[in-house]
């Protein structure tokens, strides 16, 4: 007896475990049966709707903008010609100051006193000539007294002049009319040639420059004139007159183009703005124009679904420019060819497609 219970022990024991095996797998394929029936299968055979555009040329007479940044026409930093303190500053950062216009007054009071001795001096040669001119003419004297009192009058009066003029570099004038844009030293300070004491910048008028490619400088026509906005004011539009064409091209490997502006009676135009010169094209310029959306692929390798035979296929092609939101294709499309313009979830390269 004890037999049989131990064999039935040792049967249930494998029963049992395989039992529960048997309903787990069962359970897992029925989850699985389940699961695949409520997931889309996506049959890459079934045609996808796409909205389709028939390729033609057409004219292209659109305005072209090309972004670029004022700077000012002309700016500078003011410093010394001699050394000396700083008695006087006489403007302050935001002062408009005009061409001549006293901006800091060093100390001269030196300066001054040897221009008193020097004056002293030349009265004394002064009399020394004379009297030794009616001494020489007389015989009573040598000329050559005569000729040292007159070279050394002559000396004194140079001397004199050299004074004045350092008297006149101790007052730092505007070398033009402008605005304070920075204010780098103060009264009490010592001022000494080359050290920067103010920065007046000139925004009367404005420089304004673009970057383009090698394919559009032919576009630019030099002393022409050209519409230009701003854009922090863009119901406010001015005239560039077109005063440099680069002749070397900079790290992006487009030219610099520079126009002259004329700014506003009240300056609105500042320093460091942006704003955009608008080129229109006047010649009817034929080409292929399509929608920027419809283009796949990088800008190194542009790309379009071209549609055949009811098959969609990638086909690469050529952008030479952007205008708003459509591309202009200069190679890889010809009249007649049709492309995708939209529907392009699951699409893909040879997909069965069906034009709306």
């Amino acid at each position: 007896m004890n037999t049989k219970s131990s064999i039935i022990k040792k049967v249930l024991y494998i029963i049992i475990p395989l039992t529960l095996v048997a309903v787990v797998v069962i359970k897992l394929k029925t989850n699985k049966g389940i699961t695949e029936s409520k997931v889309y299968q996506y049959d890459k055979q079934e045609a996808i709707n796409v909205l389709a555009l028939t390729i033609k040329t057409e004219n292209i007479n659109a305005e072209h903008s090309f972004s670029g940044s004022f700077e000012p026409f002309k700016e500078t930093k003011v410093s010394a010609e001699l050394q000396g303190k700083i008695n006087t500053v006489m403007v302050d950062v935001g002062s408009v100051v005009k061409k001549g216009q006293t901006l800091i007054q060093l100390d001269n009071s030196l300066l001054k006193l040897q221009l008193q001795t020097i004056e002293v001096q030349i009265e004394g040669l002064e009399a020394d000539v004379k009297r030794y001119t009616i001494l020489a003419n007389a015989d009573a004297v040598q000329g050559v007294q005569l000729e040292k009192a007159e070279l050394g009058l002559k000396a004194a009066k140079v001397q004199k002049v050299t004074l004045l003029e350092q008297i006149n570099k101790s007052t730092i004038k505007s070398p033009f009319d402008g605005v304070v844009t920075a204010k780098l030293s103060e009264e009490g300070a010592f001022a000494a040639p080359g050290v920067p004491l103010l920065q007046i910048t000139d925004i009367s008028h404005l420089k304004f420059t673009i970057n383009v490619s090698e394919n559009e400088i032919s576009k630019f026509k030099l002393h022409h004139n050209y519409n230009i906005t701003l854009d922090a004011f863009s119901d406010l539009s001015f005239t560039g007159k077109l005063t440099m064409v680069g002749s070397k091209a900079n790290m992006g490997s487009s030219f610099p183009i520079q126009f002259e502006v004329k700014n506003s009676a009240d300056l609105k135009i500042k320093s460091g703005m942006f704003g955009k010169v608008q080129l229109s094209n006047q010649e009817n310029e034929q080409g292929v124009l399509i929608p920027s959306s419809a283009i796949m692929g990088s800008e190194s390798n542009p790309q379009v679904y071209l549609i055949k035979d009811n098959k969609a296929t990638l086909h690469n092609i050529t952008v030479s420019r952007k205008i708003k939101t459509k591309s202009v294709v200069t190679a890889g499309l010809k009249n007649g060819d049709v492309i995708v313009i939209n529907g392009f979830i699951n699409l893909f390269d040879g997909a069965n497609v069906i034009v709306k």
